[in-house]
């Protein structure tokens, strides 16, 4: 399973000890705006150079506007650049019909493409059809959405990860699994095959200690200490 960062926040790039390998960062424009920076085209190109710096071989990026002009300006730009800083781009869009538009003129540019925001089989379906090369459900929004009884997520985890290997013309989009609560989750989709999941760096930080691994060393060493007393 590939880990992306969910960050825009380039000083928290760098991972302490204990975490495993990030393949690449992936950001929006809430991320953006969370990081103090502005959503603009010069703020995108400085995340690719920073991605470039720090060694990230990927970098994924969510297009703040479905204006068409726009789209193809800003991905024509960002994509000499992420060429100059020797990063491999995905470009994030909306699951959304009102984006088709860009969705192809994205592909038109043979730009990779993410749909982010999938919440359903249909979606999925849909995704499925374009030929994009991944979707992004929020996994965590999905198990909390009581207002509508709740979401059988596991049953569209495991419809992505079924159309993520499938064979032939509909070969399906990889799985890259968002909105990430526990390591308990993270582990059910490792389990199931998910291609790749986000995390904030904090919870990464956070998961690569563990109380029981605490106590269990701290055990050890008490009863060296006795032995040898």
């Amino acid at each position: 399973m590939n880990i992306y960062l969910d960050s825009a926040d380039v000083s928290q790039w760098a991972l302490p000890a204990g975490c495993p390998p990030v393949v690449g960062v992936t950001t929006n424009p809430s991320l953006v705006f969370q990081a103090g920076l502005t959503v603009t085209l010069d703020t995108y190109k400085a995340l690719v150079d920073a991605a470039g710096a720090q060694g990230m071989g990927q970098l994924m990026l969510q297009l703040p506007s479905a204006d068409l002009a726009q789209a193809q300006a800003w991905v024509g730009a960002l994509q000499t650049r992420s060429a100059n800083a020797g990063v491999a781009l995905t470009i994030k869009l909306p699951c959304l019909a009102a984006w088709l538009p860009c969705i192809r003129a994205v592909q038109a540019m043979e730009q990779a493409v993410l749909l982010t925001g999938l919440s359903n089989a249909v979606q999925l379906l849909w995704a499925q059809s374009l030929g994009v090369d991944h979707v992004a459900p929020y996994v965590g929004r999905l198990a909390a959405d009581t207002a509508h009884g709740g979401r059988d997520v596991w049953a569209l985890m495991q419809a992505c990860v079924v159309a993520q290997n499938s064979v032939g013309a509909q070969t399906g989009p990889k799985l890259l699994a968002a909105s990430i609560k526990s390591p308990d989750v993270l582990s059910r989709l490792m389990a199931l095959g998910a291609a790749a999941v986000t995390l904030p760096p904090a919870s990464l930080v956070a998961w690569s200690q563990d109380a029981i691994t605490d106590a269990a060393v701290a055990q050890f060493e008490r009863d060296t200490a006795a032995s040898l007393a």
